[in-house]
């Protein structure tokens, strides 16, 4: 029997589902995802893997996933606070969150409950849905939608720091109905129409073919299910983008920025329907920030210091949309 906890297991829980869609997949996804975590692929896998085995045991009488910092604790066990810190800052840059892992708090770069808090109110209910996050990251908003009652969250992101910081939460909370896949899209299958909520947030404008990314997206879902996108827009009017000629905000893989009314055309070609429109958002330098969980540069760094709604390169600073649609 093997020993790891099911979200070290990746897709063994996912069998449990009995979803057919899903589960004639399930070898060669398995094989996908053991091919990423060969050791082989990446130098610090090893140490990684190694520091998360290391991270002590620790009950929890209080698991809250349905507040802004997603918190584990125990009100009589105390951790060691700086063997703790030190074995989750291995994981550095912690880029989504906020966390507090017992008695430790991951001030992350983005200040992720601020986007959940735009886009809650306006999707469908999660009760009992199961639920795929594209780009997920290091899960923040995975455990989120698992407090907003989804029977089970499938996250996929290719970065495997952003899946080792994952397993070192869940090291901590134990997860039954939640795995980060070291896979991007491209390793679903084609058509698979198994989920009831798809998320793709921040995902979008790093696509060299946004059409294809939002079609790949509808046919993740089952028919009647719902798409959150969330992505970097600009002003316009129907049919503008913005396509930089070199980096956008020092990023260098951006490729096309639409405008709200383009981006929604988009999706009504692409067979979405009933597409809404239900926040715009300009990045502010206090939901995106450098912390002591992330010391690298951050939105501060990548605007002109003499007009924060400009990106250092001249362009619209960032702004950001989020759309639900159904299938």
């Amino acid at each position: 029997m093997n020993s790891l906890p099911p979200y070290r297991t990746p897709l063994t829980q996912v069998a449990a589902l009995n979803d057919s869609k899903l589960c004639r997949h399930l070898t060669d996804l398995q094989t996908q995802v053991e091919q990423a975590l060969d050791p082989e692929q990446h130098g610090n896998l090893n140490d990684w893997l190694s520091t998360i085995d290391k991270l002590p045991e620790l009950s929890a009488d209080k698991c809250l996933l349905d507040q802004d910092c997603v918190h584990v604790s125990h009100s009589e066990t105390q951790a060691n606070t700086y063997a703790l810190t030190q074995a989750l800052q291995r994981f550095h840059p912690w880029r989504k969150g906020p966390f507090h892992i017992h008695g430790v708090d991951i001030d992350t770069e983005w200040r992720s409950d601020w986007k959940w808090q735009r886009l809650q109110p306006h999707i469908h209910s999660l009760e009992q849905r199961l639920v795929l996050d594209v780009g997920c990251g290091n899960g923040y908003h995975g455990w989120r939608m698992l407090g907003a009652g989804a029977r089970y969250v499938i996250g996929i992101d290719p970065s495997l720091l952003s899946v080792m910081q994952f397993y070192s939460i869940a090291h901590f909370i134990q997860p039954d109905n939640f795995q980060v896949l070291p896979l991007g899209i491209e390793a679903l299958p084609a058509r698979l129409q198994a989920f009831d909520t798809v998320f793709s947030m921040g995902v979008l404008y790093h696509r060299k073919s946004p059409l294809e990314h939002l079609m790949t997206l509808r046919d993740c879902l089952r028919p009647g299910g719902e798409l959150v996108l969330e992505t970097l827009v600009i002003e316009g009017k129907k049919g503008e983008v913005l396509v930089p000629e070199g980096r956008y905000a020092k990023m260098r893989n951006v490729w096309f920025l639409p405008s709200c009314d383009t981006l929604l055309s988009w999706l009504k070609r692409c067979g979405f329907k009933h597409a809404q429109l239900v926040d715009v958002n300009q990045t502010s330098l206090e939901e995106q920030r450098r912390s002591t969980w992330m010391q690298f540069e951050s939105l501060k760094d990548f605007l002109d210091p003499q007009d924060v709604n400009k990106t250092i390169e001249g362009l619209p600073a960032p702004k950001r949309a989020i759309i639900v649609a159904q299938v």
